[in-house]
């Protein structure tokens, strides 16, 4: 393989976003195991987290002998993966356990729903005494217990719970069934939980607080990845920059650019990429480590969230506006050519129309690559729930959003143009959706970027396109060379 810098994975999404649906757990590799047991259906919603641990259940399911199915009506045991960021996403979610529950009273009596995640953690006693939708309830520290919660419903129990949080890293020694892959791209989960006490985010109640993975364990996942075809992974937590571990063998402390360093010297020919960092944790560390080694992706996602220090302060995000932009300031300086996102939260208690202006004027500033933006969305229990009011009119919401929606795509385009006759290493991804003809891979700055094939390339093999044009979210060009 030549020499390339970047990374090419589009599917990490930071925890302010989990409410989008991330799609399907079923899994071809899975569907291979010996059909020795009964079938298991299975969805994952939400952030990368939620679709890593997906892997993790799937693996524990695996040894317990249950086969996967993409036929709802064949499942003997159905199972969500949720998450709790936004409300429309339990919405989402309750509506799809509706058609689970129907699909239980019209075809298998017998089938056992089960659901997962931060929504089982946050409201189990609604999904199993008031709404009646689920007959297992499994929290994200809990899969190890499955198997029991199962032999206890076959036992006679009409439901089965536990959703305790644990304080030590729970599944380092369960290899996961990486699912709904295309053998290029893998998750590697290095930390859970979040201690930042955000005020608007249910990740520390749903998640617990902050646990580190050993980096042994981390390394030797990697290992396992490179030996079997892998070209890239994504190092995954809650906030990745507070990884540390004490590493008695090597006598120091791991953090996370020591930790992306020992990676990038373990796997010199995979592409590392991870997500998410805290804008008040990205160390200079960690800046000059990624800009340090070639396989270590130029895109950094930094969730913003506001552009006001007054909104921000609200927010608990503890850090201010000049502070996020002196780090945006040391990456730009550090790695010229690195592709920088966000997240945007529009409409937060309290905010007025100026420091809505002051998040626009920061995206000027900045102009990101691509942004992530949502209205704000209250979640229960909260510290915004209990001290603030979701005073923000939704109409008003509505046309900040609109606001800040146009001036990020106005932002993305000026950026693809600005590749226009650039030459990058792309990874090739798989085929081009839609059309069959072309290849689509990634950029170093996480730009999908399609191109038409050439004989004697395929999935997983890297080559260099120039590109010739673009649309506001797609690079086009030509393989040169």
């Amino acid at each position: 393989m030549s020499n390339f810098s970047g990374n090419v994975f589009d599917k990490v999404i930071d925890e302010t976003r989990q409410g989008e649906l991330f799609g399907t757990a079923n899994n071809a590799n899975l569907m291979n195991l010996p059909a020795r047991g009964r079938k298991m259906y299975l969805e994952s919603y939400g952030c990368a987290m939620n679709f890593s641990d997906s892997e993790i259940v799937a693996s524990i399911m695996a040894k317990e002998g249950f086969i996967a199915t993409n036929i709802l009506p064949e499942a003997d045991v159905v199972l969500i993966n949720t998450c709790s960021i936004r409300e429309n996403a339990e919405d989402r979610v309750r509506a799809r356990l509706r058609e689970f529950r129907a699909a239980k009273r019209n075809h298998k009596p017998n089938m056992i729903i089960g659901v997962l995640g931060c929504m089982a953690e946050r409201i189990k006693e609604n999904l199993l005494e008031q709404e009646q939708l689920v007959d297992l309830v499994i929290g994200p520290d809990a899969y190890k217990d499955l198997p029991n919660l199962l032999a206890k419903i076959d036992s006679g129990h009409n439901a089965a719970v536990n959703v305790l949080l644990s304080r030590e890293e729970t599944y380092a020694d369960i290899a996961p069934v990486r699912l709904g892959g295309n053998g290029v791209l893998a998750f590697v989960t290095i930390m859970r939980g979040c201690d930042n006490m955000c005020s608007f985010c249910v990740v520390p109640f749903t998640r617990g607080r902050e646990r580190s993975r050993d980096a042994y364990s981390i390394l030797e996942e990697i290992k396992d990845l490179q030996l079997r075809g892998y070209k890239e992974i994504t190092l995954l937590g809650q906030n990745v920059d507070s990884y540390k571990w004490q590493a008695e063998q090597w006598n120091e402390s791991v953090n996370f650019a020591r930790l992306l360093e020992l990676v990038a010297q373990a796997a010199p020919q995979m592409r590392i990429r991870f997500s998410t960092s805290h804008p008040k944790d990205i160390s200079d560390q960690v800046i000059e480590t990624i800009a340090k080694y070639h396989n270590i992706c130029k895109w950094i996602h930094l969730p913003v969230q506001s552009g006001s220090s007054t909104t921000l302060e609200r927010m608990n995000r503890t850090y201010t506006r000049d502070w996020y932009l002196n780090r945006i300031k040391k990456i730009k300086e550090t790695i010229p050519n690195c592709g920088i996102t966000t997240d945007i939260i529009v409409g937060f208690c309290g905010e007025t129309d100026q420091e809505h202006q002051d998040t626009l004027s920061l995206m000027e500033a900045v102009q990101f690559d691509f942004a992530y933006h949502f209205k704000y969305s209250e979640r229960p229990a909260t510290l915004a729930a209990r001290r603030y009011t979701d005073d923000v009119p939704e109409t008003q919401k509505a046309a900040r959003l609109r606001e800040i929606t146009e001036l990020q795509q106005l932002h993305s385009k000026l950026n693809n143009q600005n590749d226009i006759g650039q030459t990058y290493e792309i990874l090739i991804e798989g085929n081009s959706k839609r059309n069959p003809d072309d290849f689509c891979g990634r950029n170093s700055q996480n730009k999908m970027v399609i191109f038409e094939k050439k004989p004697g390339l395929n999935k997983g093999d890297y080559c260099h396109v120039k590109i010739l044009s673009c649309s506001q979210a797609t690079l086009k060009g030509e393989i040169v060379g």
